[in-house]
């Protein structure tokens, strides 16, 4: 296999800069780069790093050695720590291509890693999150999946499933022997309590997975009642054009927000009105789309329009109370973008509802839509053996469904059968990692 390379840290410039080395030549190429034997293993030792074609220095900073195994990868593994200015990065990068050395992929060393039997799928996967993360909560779950709480609900169901196979290939593989009867009756109650179950994890309303992309919550409503002002006013800063002119937005404008630690996607629309413009058509059209997706929508009205109750779904928001104050009108919010009075006690609402819908959980909640489809594959299959150990099928068939959801189950943590789904999992990280 080859030796590959990559800058670990980001790029631009910086106080000190990693790059990474891992694979066989990692060694050679230390020894080479520093014209001395390896550092003792996992001890930073300064060194003058030389290009070997010209006998130039490129800087002087650490090393410091993983020997395989001990390393993340699993295998030889050398990181050298430079001053972060892309000249000297440049340099290293040429020196290492001279060594015959490759660069990396995105997501090789972890790839490389899983390879190796350092890490399964999903505890990948939680590096890839924690990388990318960008809250308190949504690090919270990245670390707790990095560091193998949800590959371990998924092991122990494997393992369930496989003693289960046991018992039910043991009736099979040996009818001659002195065995009792009916195993596969016995272990029908195992197999349903494990449907019962995987169909809890199941059903999560999606929490990890809107947790790792972002709770979604998209304002609707007449134009001109506010929309874009409450935007700008939730996110404390000027995102969208505000305008006396009715329908000034026409497309969909989305800013990012940090809420109490949890990630929210806050999405602007167009006004909601008949129009024969067509720009301002498509914006509707648009508008209606990503409501009918949000995890909750914002229904602004003016104060004094007529609200229709019957037809909220959503927080009921009432715009510039400073003009005109309503009755009091249960569970809406009476807000004056204008003033700023009643913005707090929204985003509390706010705050309140993306906890109840993302906040974590004593049991680990699935982060992706490929554990979700290997679950219900698993749990389909489990059903099915459920019903055929009753008697309606050949044990055969039993067995080879309760191998079928171990095998689906296997596929998330990377047991078996996974090679399809290995580029696009380690597709998702930074380079360097």
């Amino acid at each position: 296999m080859t030796t590959i390379y990559a800058l670990a840290s980001a790029k631009g410039r910086a106080g000190v800069a990693v790059m990474r080395v891992s694979g066989e030549e990692a060694g050679t190429a230390l020894a080479t780069l520093t014209g001395k034997d390896v550092p003792p293993a996992r001890q930073a030792a300064l060194r003058s790093f030389t290009a070997p074609s010209t006998g130039t220095v490129i800087d002087r900073g650490l090393a410091i050695w993983f020997p395989a195994p001990a390393s993340f990868t699993g295998e030889d593994v050398a990181e050298l720590h430079l001053h972060g200015g892309p000249a000297v990065i440049a340099a290293m990068v040429a020196a290492l291509d001279g060594l015959g050395l490759v660069p990396a992929e995105p997501g090789e060393f972890s790839r490389r890693a899983f390879e190796n039997g350092k890490l399964d799928l999903t505890e990948a996967e939680g590096i890839a999150d924690l990388v990318g993360a960008e809250t308190e909560a949504q690090r919270l779950q990245a670390l707790r999946q990095m560091d193998g709480a949800l590959g371990a609900v998924y092991e122990g169901w494997r393992g369930d499933l496989i003693r289960a196979l046991a018992f039910l290939e043991a009736d099979l593989d040996f009818p001659d022997e002195d065995l009792p009867g009916g195993l596969a009756a016995q272990v029908v109650p195992a197999l349903d309590r494990l449907s019962t179950e995987i169909r809890a994890h199941l059903a999560d309303d999606r929490r990890g997975e809107a947790l790792r992309d972002g709770f979604q919550v998209v304002i609707t409503g007449a134009p001109n009642v506010g929309k874009s002002s409450l935007l700008n006013a939730l996110a404390r800063r000027d995102v969208a054009i505000v305008s006396e002119v009715a329908g000034t937005t026409r497309d969909i404008i989305e800013v990012r927000l940090d809420l109490g630690g949890y990630p929210l996607t806050l999405v602007d629309t167009a006004g909601l009105r008949d129009s024969e413009d067509i720009i301002e058509q498509e914006g509707v059209r648009r508008a209606r789309a990503r409501a009918d997706q949000a995890d909750l929508r914002l229904q602004i009205y003016e104060s004094g329009e007529d609200i229709g109750l019957e037809q909220a779904d959503g927080l009921i928001v009432i715009n510039k109370v400073d003009i005109a104050r309503p009755s009091p009108i249960p569970g809406a919010f009476l807000i004056s973008v204008r003033t700023g009075e009643g913005i707090d006690v929204l985003l509390a609402a706010l705050e309140e509802r993306v906890i109840a819908m993302m906040g974590l959980r004593d049991v680990p909640s699935l982060t992706r839509s490929r554990h979700r489809r290997a679950l219900e594959d698993a749990v389909a299959h489990l059903d099915r053996a459920c019903v055929g150990a009753s008697g309606e099928l050949e044990p055969e068939l039993v067995a080879e469904d309760v191998r079928l959801a171990a095998r689906a189950l296997g596929r998330i943590t990377g047991r078996v059968d996974v090679e399809d789904v290995l580029d696009v999992v380690f597709g998702e990280f930074c380079i360097g990692k």
